[in-house]
């Protein structure tokens, strides 16, 4: 039997969402759960992505697919209202980081 860790570590890649409709990704530096406050490192963003995405639960699961518009990387990254963090899969932080603009 597996188990799946259910609170992000440190150095996790994660998507993040926030209050002002923001979605990021990068490996997490720090999380205050009580402030609503989490600092990423290598952070992007989307602005964009298709329906077959299935929503910002798709872009952990399986990353930004074509059509997607990701920002370019910026080395940290500090949000403010976030509203969930999400553990990414492999190969959905190997989508995050090829950064598609498309």
């Amino acid at each position: 039997m597996s188990t799946t860790r259910i609170e992000p570590q440190i150095g996790d890649k994660v998507v993040v969402t926030t209050e002002y409709r923001g979605v990021f990704f990068g490996s997490l530096a720090a999380l205050d759960i009580s402030e609503q406050t989490c600092t990423l490192t290598d952070a992007r963003n989307c602005l964009y992505w298709p329906k077959s995405d299935r929503g910002f639960i798709g872009l952990a699961v399986t990353g930004p697919l074509g059509g997607s518009r990701v920002g370019p990387a910026a080395s940290c990254l500090q949000l403010t209202c976030v509203t969930s963090v999400a553990i990414c899969t492999a190969e959905a932080a190997q989508r995050w980081e090829a950064g598609p603009w498309k």
